[in-house]
């Protein structure tokens, strides 16, 4: 039998006889290392440990500490669930079951709604399967012969799956867990060795799903999990989880009077008084942010003929997404516009630019709507309105790295003043892309530079450019520890050539302007969830669409709390008068759970005196103050933009 070379990470080789298994290759290296590991990366495929080397080869073998090792156990969990949900639901027909960054879910179609005690069953059986150690094996099947099987099984959607994506192929993979009587599913893997390997899982919950996501295909059941390597991270994780559910937007959003839905507006959020006062509060913080740097601020068109659409290639490759108005006045066909940026580029073409005009900066803070699937609305999370602080920089070529470094540098400042701490990808040309080598290499060599000037430390995700150029994402870690992928600065070279855009340049000719596409906070909705859920509805004092509240003592005190209220207000700041014949001690209770950030109180001597007893929703009771004396203070605190620090995780939130 002839021998095959193996190089492993360190640059060592191997030889071994060909048709050796990769886990006996790993047993060789070290009885350890073959315990740990899970799979491999032969050539960067990843592999399962059984794999047989038949040809020279490099091999990676992938431990729980290797980059892409949770996602595969994840993954190996899901069809954990699935063995399980079989075996309970014998009718259960199996959808698609992938890793996600939380953890897995897996679709299934059954006869009703998975209950609280299915969950508990179901996770019972996963792991009276995990404790049995039963093997996970890849098995190549004729493509026919797999089509027929799961189509006699009454699963309709594997064999969509199957012909869908393994077109030419004569034949595809399948999995088992121990043989296909106790579960088999088309997959293309890998997948952990055995059940046994799979020690910290739980079940979280189920929710209606469609198949693919369509609200127009079969219903289905979704079951989600989480699985960790160890049981502490598990632990560590629904800890967390628990903390989200009491941060949630949604509850706060209600508790607070800030937003509110309802199923005849679906995707569309309806901004109570103070849920308008933060909107607004935002607005106006990101126009004198941008005023001052260049930035003017236009309004375009809610709804454009299709021709835009077909021009910017939209109409092509986007419609399913866009909402459509069939008709028109006139009979022409139009559709309320999903992003600002083919607006802009009509306005930039209005009128004859030079070189001495660039950069331009169009900021616009208007309605946008998505045609989202019903199935994946969540809250301000994912809406069909949404409005952002977008933008759209037109600069020469000669500008980038200069607007970038800029950019960066707002960016930087505006994160600092919320408090959030972000980390920042550089995606670069993706394996399809539009325009030449060359130009792509100056690009992304000019947001490098840009980034290095900005003394921004960043990773770079290769290949996951746009098509139309690289851009680079901002994501931002709340105080659980969560990220929200909010920033995104995109170069684009395709549209400036769609729309015709020119500059006359120094030399008398036309030239083409290179377009920045941007936004800091992402969606106004997105940015004021992740907000709710970061400071947990405890609001800085700048930010806090309630930013006093007036308690008086008893109802002869009404006047003069009247007029401090007043005072306040004139003052600029935010302040509500509780006029409600109770308790005190009940008031304040009342603007603690409201966590307004001061609570003023009048009695009798604050009234003689003309002060106020001041209280702060953190430090307790601050003492008497004068009307004039807070007013400065809270001034004070509002132009520094004080954060306070956000409530400690698993800590009681301040009442």
């Amino acid at each position: 039998m002839s021998d095959v070379t193996i190089t492993l990470p360190d640059g060592s080789t191997r030889a071994v006889p060909a048709g050796t298994p990769v886990r006996d290759v790993a047993a060789a290296i070290s009885p350890r290392l073959a315990k740990a590991a899970l799979a491999a990366a032969v050539d960067d495929r990843p592999v399962d440990l059984s794999l047989r080397l038949d040809r020279d080869a490099r091999l990676r073998l992938i431990t729980a500490e290797s980059p892409e090792a949770l996602q595969l156990y994840r993954h190996s969990t899901a069809h954990l669930l699935a063995a399980a949900v079989t075996q309970l639901f014998p009718g259960a027909q199996c959808g698609i079951g992938p890793a996600t960054d939380e953890g897995f879910f897996y679709d299934f179609v059954v006869s009703r709604p998975f209950l609280p005690e299915d969950l508990e069953a179901i996770e019972r059986k996963m792991r009276e399967l995990a404790q049995q150690d039963l093997p996970y094996e890849r098995q190549m099947w004729p493509r026919e012969e797999a089509k027929r099987f799961f189509g006699s099984r009454g699963e309709p959607l594997k064999v969509q799956l199957i012909e869908e994506k393994t077109a030419g192929q004569s034949e595809v993979s399948c999995y088992t867990i121990k043989d296909r009587d106790t579960f088999v599913d088309f997959c293309v893997g890998p997948h952990v060795p055995s059940t046994g390997r799979l020690k910290a899982f739980k079940l979280l919950g189920a929710s209606n799903a469609y198949w693919k996501g369509d609200a127009r295909n079969q219903p289905m059941q979704r079951i989600y999990g989480t699985a960790f390597f160890a049981e502490k991270e598990l632990q560590a994780y629904l800890h967390r989880l628990e903390e989200a559910k009491k941060r949630d937007h949604r509850k706060i959003g209600r508790e607070q009077k800030l937003i509110m839905f309802h199923p005849w507006a679906p995707g569309a959020t309806f901004w109570l008084a103070k849920g308008t006062v933060l909107w607004n509060t935002l607005a106006d913080y990101m126009r004198g942010v941008l005023f001052p740097a260049g930035y003017v601020e236009v309004k375009s068109p809610l709804v454009f003929n299709k021709a835009l659409w077909e021009t910017s290639g939209h109409w092509q490759h986007y419609r399913q997404n866009m909402f459509l108005i069939q008709e028109g006045a006139d009979g022409e066909q139009l559709a309320l516009k999903a992003m600002n940026c083919p607006g802009h580029f009509l306005m930039y073409a209005s009128e004859v630019r030079s070189y001495r005009d660039l950069p331009i900066r169009f900021h616009e803070q208007t309605p946008l709507h998505r045609n989202e699937a019903s199935g994946v609305l969540s809250g301000l999370t994912r809406v069909r309105q949404l409005s952002q602080d977008d933008a759209h920089c037109f600069v020469m070529e000669s500008q980038i790295t200069e607007e970038v470094e800029r950019l960066l540098r707002l960016m930087q400042r505006i994160y600092r003043d919320f408090g959030l701490e972000y980390s920042v990808r550089l995606s670069t040309r993706p394996q399809e892309y539009l325009g030449t080598i060359d130009t792509w290499n100056h690009a992304e060599a000019s947001l490098k530079q840009a980034l290095d000037l900005a003394r921004q430390p960043y990773t770079i995700d290769e290949g996951d450019g746009a098509f139309y150029g690289p851009k680079i994402d901002v994501d931002v870690t709340d105080a659980i520890g969560r990220k929200w992928q909010c920033a995104t600065f995109q170069l684009d070279y395709q549209m400036p050539e769609r729309f015709d855009l020119k500059y006359i340049g120094a030399d008398n000719a036309e030239h083409r302007p290179v377009v920045i596409h941007r936004a800091i906070f992402g969606s106004f909705e997105r940015f004021i969830a992740l907000l709710i859920e970061h400071f947990a509805g405890a609001w800085p004092l700048w930010l806090a669409p309630v930013q006093a509240v007036v308690l008086p003592i008893a109802d002869r005190h009404l006047a003069y709390a009247g007029a401090v209220r007043d005072r306040l207000a004139a003052a600029g700041l935010r302040a509500e008068l509780d006029e409600r014949q109770e308790k005190i001690g009940y008031k304040i209770r009342e603007a603690q759970l409201q966590k307004v950030p001061y609570m003023l109180v009048t009695g009798d001597r604050e009234a003689a005196d003309g002060t106020v007893s001041v209280r702060s929703r953190s430090g307790g009771d601050l003492g008497p103050r004068t009307v004039e004396a807070f007013i400065a203070d809270a001034l004070a605190e509002i132009q520094r933009k004080d954060l306070g620090a956000p409530a400690p995780v698993g800590e009681k939130q301040p009442a």
